[in-house]
C-alpha cells in the first residue's frame, strides 16, 4: 500500500506550523499580565517595570532585585535623577526615594500604575497631581517592616551619643587622654517626642527602661490612631498646643514627625519654643527642613542648645564644609536611620510582592495608599 502523498515535502510543514503559531499568538490578547495588556503603547508587554529613582539608598535597589531574581517578567532598574523625565515613560511602579515627582514628570509617567515611596514620607511626591492622572500613590507603614525599630534605635544611638560626647571621646582617643570627656546620663531626664506615630511609639518603649519621664504631643490620640496599647509608656500626651508647656520641661527634644507643610510652618513659626531649657538636646530622625537651620546655628553658637544629633539634614547629600559641623556637640548621620538590613530586606519583599501583584492583577498587600 502506498503512503499518503501530501501537497509539500516534510520539511516545509514544520516551517508552515511555525507561521501559523506566529499569527495565532499576535492575534490572541495576552493574558499573562494583565497590567501590560492595559497600558496603551506596550499592550501586550509580559514584563513589569520598577523604577529606582537616583543613585543614593543603593540596598533598596539591589535587595529588590535580589528578592525578584527568580522572575525574569519583572524588570527593576534604577537611574540617576536627571534621567528621569526621560525613562519614566517605560515604567508601571516608580520607587522614588529622595526624587521629587512633580507635575511635570508625572505627566510623561504614561504607563505608570503606583508611585511609592521605599519607608514612609512622601512629601516629594505630587499626590494631587497623581491623583489627576489616575496614579496611586502609596507608603511602606514602618510598623510592618521594622523601618520604625530602626528608626528608634537609631534616635536612641543620637541621644547617648550628643550627652556622652561622642566628638570629644574620639579627640580624647586620639589624644591618649583618659577619663575625658565628663558626659551626661539619660536617667532621670525628661524627654519630649514631637510625633507619637510607629516610630515615637518605638522610641517611647526603648526609652523607658533608661528611667527617664516622657512626654509626647500628637495631633489625635482617638483610639485606632495609635499602632499599640501605649499604657505605661508616656507620662504626660498632648497635642500641639501643648507644645509650648512641655517643651519647658523637656531636657531632650526629639522629632519624629512626618514632613508636611502644616508641620513645617508650625516648627518653624514655634521653633525657640522648643528650646526653653538651657543645655537642652535636639534630636531629629525626621526630616531636615522640620528644623530651621539659621536657629539651630545661633543655639548652638550661643551654647543654649547643649547637643544636637541629627540623621537627616536641611540639604542632602550634607555638605561636609558646612560650619555647624565646627561645633563639638553636633553629630550627623548620613540618612540611615532606616536603612537596616532588617528593615531593607522586608522592604523590597514589599516592593517586590506590589511588582508581582501588579503584574497578575492581584490584591496589594503591604503598602498604604494615600490618595
Amino acid at each position: 500500500m502506498q503512503p499518503p502523498r501530501f501537497p509539500f515535502p516534510p520539511a516545509r510543514y514544520g516551517l508552515l506550523l511555525l507561521i501559523a503559531l506566529l499569527s495565532w499568538t499576535r492575534l490572541t490578547p495576552c493574558s499573562s499580565s494583565k497590567v501590560s495588556c492595559s497600558i496603551g503603547s506596550n499592550a501586550c508587554s509580559k514584563v513589569t517595570r520598577v523604577l529606582f529613582c537616583g543613585p543614593y539608598f543603593p540596598a533598596s535597589t539591589n535587595y529588590t532585585k535580589e528578592y525578584l531574581q527568580s522572575y525574569p517578567f519583572i524588570e527593576v532598574d534604577e537611574v540617576g535623577f536627571e534621567q528621569v523625565p526621560d525613562v519614566i515613560e517605560n515604567y508601571h511602579i516608580c520607587v522614588v526615594k529622595n526624587r521629587k515627582i512633580d507635575p511635570d514628570i508625572i505627566a510623561k509617567a504614561i504607563q505608570m500604575k503606583i508611585i511609592m515611596q521605599y519607608g514612609v514620607g512622601l512629601e516629594g511626591v505630587d499626590v494631587h497631581a497623581a491623583t489627576e492622572y489616575g496614579i496611586k500613590v502609596a507608603r511602606i507603614p514602618g510598623t510592618l517592616t521594622g523601618n520604625a525599630v530602626s528608626c528608634a534605635e537609631m534616635a536612641i544611638y543620637l541621644i547617648l551619643g550628643v550627652l556622652r560626647k561622642q566628638k570629644e571621646m574620639d579627640t580624647a582617643v586620639n589624644q591618649k587622654d583618659l577619663g575625658l570627656p565628663t558626659g551626661e546620663t539619660i536617667f532621670g531626664k525628661t524627654v519630649l517626642i514631637l510625633g507619637f506615630g510607629a516610630i515615637g511609639v518605638e522610641i517611647a518603649k526603648r526609652l523607658r527602661p533608661f528611667g527617664v519621664k516622657i512626654l509626647a504631643t500628637k495631633r489625635s490620640w482617638s483610639e485606632g490612631t495609635l499602632p499599640c496599647d501605649i499604657n505605661g509608656l508616656v507620662d504626660k500626651k498632648g497635642g500641639p498646643e501643648d507644645m509650648y508647656e512641655f517643651a519647658g520641661e523637656a531636657d531632650i527634644v526629639i522629632t519624629s514627625l512626618l514632613q508636611t507643610n502644616e508641620t513645617v510652618k508650625f516648627l518653624l513659626v514655634h521653633y525657640s519654643y522648643l528650646l526653653q531649657q538651657p543645655g537642652s538636646y535636639l534630636v531629629n530622625i525626621a526630616r531636615g527642613r522640620l528644623l530651621d537651620y539659621k536657629s539651630v546655628f545661633d543655639h548652638l553658637e550661643s551654647g543654649h542648645l547643649g547637643g544636637l544629633g541629627i540623621d537627616v539634614a536641611w540639604m542632602e547629600p550634607f555638605d561636609p564644609e558646612d560650619p555647624i559641623l565646627k561645633f563639638p556637640n553636633v553629630i550627623i548621620t548620613p540618612h540611615v536611620a532606616g536603612v537596616t538590613e532588617y528593615s531593607y530586606r522586608t522592604m523590597a519583599k514589599v516592593v517586590g510582592d506590589v511588582a508581582l501583584q501588579l503584574h497578575s492583577g492581584e490584591p496589594f498587600t503591604g503598602i498604604e495608599f494615600v490618595n
